[in-house]
Formats: C-alpha cells, structure tokens, sequence
C-alpha cells in the first residue's frame, strides 16, 4: 500500500518503550460526499474505523469497526486500497506511539445498523453522516475540539483533501476507481504546521 503521507511530532525519546497499534479507515462516497462519524459532544469528523485486534485481517477488521462505529455494512468484494499514513508522537503511557492507519475505499450495502459504540463513542455522541468534505476539513481545522489529539484531526482533513486533488469525489473518478490504479504523488514535499511536520513521499511503497 503506498504511503499517502507521515505525520511526526518529534516531541519524544526514540529510545524509549514504544506501543504500536495499526488501524483501518473506510472511505465512503456518496453523490460527492464522506461517510463520516461526527462527534457531536467535541464538533470533528473522523472516517469510521479503529484498531486492528489480535488474529484479525485488516478487511475483517475494517468490516468490524465500520459496521460498529456508523451502523454501515462494508461489502467485502468492493474493499480497495486507499493508502497508508504514518503517524508519530509521544505517547500516553509508553515513551512513543506509533499508528499505522490503512485508509480502504470501499462500497457499503443500502440499510443502516445499530450502532454498537463503545462508552466514550456513546459520551461524544458519535452520529453517522454523509458530510461535503470541505466541511469536514473547515470544521476539524477551526472548531474547538476541547481535549481531542490536533493530530488526529489534522490526519483526517489532509486525507480528505488527497482525495479531492485526486478526483475520487468526482462523478467519473466515483464511476472507474475500483478498476484503476492509484496515481503517485509526485515529488518529494516537506510541510511545516505549527506544531509537527509532515511529507508526502516520492516514492510508493508495497
């Protein structure tokens, strides 16, 4: 899968303990718009997904966090790969965190599902909502999302806008993407923002 971009706060010991967990996003588009899960207690939007637990794939887990977080029902045969973003930062407990997030188009049957939420997704209210993405992007980048990582945020806004450069929220793009290759970013890109750094690779990694 090729790395859409790395996100690092070098704010941590690269010495220290480190926790990795991977984790899977869906993306998906309706009529020029993201499903998305909004936080309605803090005000951001986030693609549906989470981590990838022991023993799983990550389609399984894909499917799984999906259906948990928006009620949406992934069909497994429409599951196309996205890219990947590294992401980098000091840790709660552990000296350094390290998240590995596999974003996945893919297509999701008609009905809605029970959400089926963990406490503090109840707590913040997480609603499912197809969202035009320069909403998305304006809302995480501008609202007061009290105690929520900037990063997280930070993470979702710059997917959302690769996939407006790319063309995947336009009518053809929507109609050809799962028969076609993802372009490569081309050139080797370095990006300041107030308080990390992050770049989009030259090359496309398997």
């Amino acid at each position: 899968m090729r790395l859409l971009f790395q996100l690092d706060t070098r704010d941590y010991d690269p010495n220290g303990k480190a926790f990795v967990r991977p984790s899977v996003r869906g993306i998906i588009i309706r009529a020029g718009k993201v499903g998305m899960v909004h936080s309605q207690k803090y005000d951001y939007y986030k693609f549906p997904g989470g981590g990838v637990e022991a023993g799983e794939s990550r389609h399984q887990a894909l499917i799984r966090e999906v259906l948990e977080e928006s009620g949406m029902c992934v069909i497994p045969d429409t599951i196309a790969e996205y890219g990947l973003v590294h992401r980098i930062q000091k840790g709660e407990k552990e000296a350094v965190f390290i998240q590995d997030n596999y974003y996945y188009l893919c297509e999701v049957d008609p009905g809605i599902l029970p959400q089926r939420l963990d406490d503090y997704e109840v707590e913040e209210r997480f609603t499912l909502e197809f969202v035009a993405p320069m909403l998305a992007i304006t809302t995480n980048r501008n609202k007061d999302h009290g105690p929520k990582d900037p990063i997280m945020l930070e993470r979702e806004a710059l997917v959302l806008e690769l996939l407006i450069q790319e063309g995947y929220l336009s009518a053809r793009k929507r109609s050809t993407w799962g028969k076609r290759h993802h372009p490569k970013l081309h050139g080797h890109k370095t990006r300041y923002i107030p308080t990390w750094d992050y770049f989009i690779p030259d090359e496309t990694p398997t």
